[in-house]
């Protein structure tokens, strides 16, 4: 296949992926509302114009053309206003605020026909109501540990073998930011002493390379040293003296590059020759899918607790000259335009890209997970803060016996709704505008 048809491939298959991650989220809402009695009237994916519907029973199905969330439609979703009677509407709008709850509650009443009085939202005890609004991130959070149980068990991570795949030139200093030789830059040992790439690592300085580890461990304690290398090649093995030249490397833990509190790099001291490993997918048993997982929503919850700063660098990334933060909020054309180029990388293999674009679309229904549990109107989060409050409340008015406090107005939130809505809005048409000027890439 031609480059353009893999690349559309790759985002063809991240957006299916997101489409149905979003259409499983709404089952996990309409699910158990329409076990606990709970009239559901659309279940729709999308927002704006419907593209296709189908009712079935009480409920409509649908797609819509901006395939950018979903949602169900439940009645009752508003209680009537504190003390009235929920079969009468009336105006006590007093002031542009209130008119919004007032109307809020008039149009949630006008859903309610003759004989659901009792299948309405507000009516379902608490613990009901939770299950109902946690249904849909639950479900984002197992499609998400499932996907990445398929990846790191059966594709495996990749893994760096004691065979060579690049041997440098010669050797940059740690905190040079270029990539090619230039004058004066000492000659890689690796290159001096004649390894090649494909050569397979069996011992450094009389050690046998067990690992990529042991190989670069014994590099490393031999700076200045003149030690055997045996390398095998063309079926032959090899032995060549290397002399690892002591220089400044990068500390790295857990595979990342440690930085100072300034953003410098942390170095040592040690032996270097000059050479890169191969990498190959090594499978991983299921008890690493839990610790992937967990890595996923506490990376997804650092972005979200500093989201309002990584928003203005984002904002500074596309009208400025700043780059985007490979670690910063993305939206979905970006998650496309990543896909694509996952599609298209040369160094990886079949089996790595397909593992590479189902972890998108697992890393997705993590941060989906996390992101509806932010307790704010109109994310689920915002209603199980909602049913939680008015439990607590209940529960408070039943230990001192008090009559019970009903429901929690929602409705009287509908400012402050609409107010983290068109955030919201904003946000995803900011991500929208950086994904095209200045998008983050694989690629640099």
């Amino acid at each position: 296949m031609t480059t353009a048809l893999v690349y559309a491939v790759g985002v063809i298959a991240v957006a299916v992926g997101i489409a149905v991650s979003i259409a499983l989220h709404e089952v996990g809402h309409l699910v158990p509302a329409k076990r606990f009695g709970v009239k559901v009237t659309q279940y729709m994916v999308g927002f704006g114009p419907t593209l296709w519907s189908r009712r079935r029973g009480e409920t409509e199905y649908g797609l819509k053309w901006i395939p950018l969330g979903g949602y169900i439609r439940m009645i009752g979703m508003f209680p009537p206003e504190p003390g009235g009677d929920p079969s009468r509407l009336r105006d006590s709008a007093t002031g542009p605020l209130q008119q919004l709850a007032t109307d809020a509650r008039h149009a949630s009443a006008t859903e309610i026909t003759p004989g659901d009085e009792d299948r309405v939202f507000y009516r379902l005890s608490v613990p009901k109501r939770l299950v109902v609004m946690l249904g849909g991130p639950t479900v984002n959070l197992l499609l998400g540990t499932l996907l990445l149980g398929v990846v790191l068990v059966g594709f495996g991570t990749p893994t760096p073998t004691t065979t060579i795949a690049q041997v440098n030139e010669c050797v940059l200093p740690a905190s040079a930011e270029r990539t090619t030789c230039a004058a004066g830059d000492p000659q890689a040992p690796a290159n001096a002493a004649g390894v090649e790439p494909g050569d397979r690592i069996v011992s450094v300085a009389g050690l046998d390379a067990t690992g990529w580890e042991a190989v670069r461990d014994a590099i490393r304690a031999n700076g200045e040293r003149d030690v055997p290398l045996v390398v095998a090649r063309d079926g032959e093995r090899l032995t060549l003296q290397v002399t690892p030249l002591l220089t400044q490397r990068p500390v790295v833990a857990d595979g990342e590059v440690v930085l100072a509190e300034d953003g410098s790099l942390v170095t040592e001291t040690v032996g270097f020759l000059g050479v890169a490993p191969t990498q190959k997918l090594e499978s991983q048993p299921v008890t690493a899918v839990p610790g992937a997982v967990w890595d996923g929503v506490t990376t997804v919850g650092g972005v979200v607790l500093t989201l309002p700063q990584r928003m203005v660098d984002v904002a500074q990334a596309a009208f400025g000259s700043e780059a985007r933060d490979p670690a910063g909020p993305i939206g979905v054309v970006g998650v496309g335009r990543l896909a694509g180029e996952i599609s298209t990388l040369d160094d990886l293999t079949s089996a790595e890209r397909v593992s590479s674009l189902i972890s998108v679309v697992a890393g997705l229904n993590i941060a989906l997970f996390v992101f509806n549990l932010i307790p704010l109107m109109p994310l689920d989060g915002g209603h199980v803060a909602a049913a939680l409050w008015e439990g607590g409340r209940r529960s408070v008015a039943r230990v001192r016996g008090r009559p019970d406090p009903g429901p929690v107005d929602i409705a009287r939130l509908l400012p402050l709704t609409y107010a983290a809505a068109s955030v919201l809005i904003v946000m995803a048409v900011l991500l929208l505008y950086a994904d095209i000027v200045n998008p983050i890439t694989l690629r640099g």
